[in-house]
């Protein structure tokens, strides 16, 4: 009778005591979901938008939704990684005060335009630029923001230089 008590305490301990194996394969499945979890987290993060309007020189104006780079972090991640950038939609750039402008397309997979426009709005270049590409664009002259656009949505939306954008945000 004893060896039959022993034999169900030795078949419980079996049922619900997990070997080393079981709890090394739970522990690298948790592992594995929280680096996963964590590569998500550092995917491309969306920042506050504003819609902004551009006054176009010949009458009429456009507007679009530009997230807000604001500090030194956000500019420096930019638009890299994302996959996609619908039309209507861009980034604005915003510096605390007037410079010459670069900017290249390190891990930037879209190809973008760009504008560089003055501390009053108006865009005084446009240029278009490639994915993946580390040659600097740099503006020609001191401006105090920077609009990158999917590239051709200026041509398309009829935006010229000389047009202003309206920075109410």
């Amino acid at each position: 009778m004893s060896s039959r008590r022993g034999d169900r305490k030795r078949a419980r301990r079996a049922v619900f005591s997990p070997n080393p194996g079981f709890k090394t394969g739970v522990l690298l499945c948790l592992a594995v979901i929280t680096v996963n979890a964590g590569f998500a987290s550092c995917g491309p993060q969306r920042l506050p938008t504003a819609v902004l309007y551009i006054e176009k020189a010949g009458g009429g104006s456009v507007s679009l939704v530009a997230e807000l780079a604001v500090t030194e972090e956000q500019r420096a991640a930019g638009l890299m990684h994302r996959t996609s950038l619908p039309d209507g939609e861009g980034m604005l750039f915003v510096f605390d005060r007037d410079q010459r402008l670069s900017f290249w397309m390190k891990n930037t997979l879209v190809p973008l335009s760009i504008a560089f426009i003055t501390s009053d709005g108006r865009i005084t270049e446009i240029r278009d630029m490639r994915p993946l590409d580390l040659t600097p664009v740099v503006s020609t002259r001191s401006v105090r923001y920077a609009l990158e656009v999917p590239q051709g949505w200026f041509d398309r939306a009829g935006v010229r230089l000389g047009d202003v954008v309206i920075l109410d945000y």
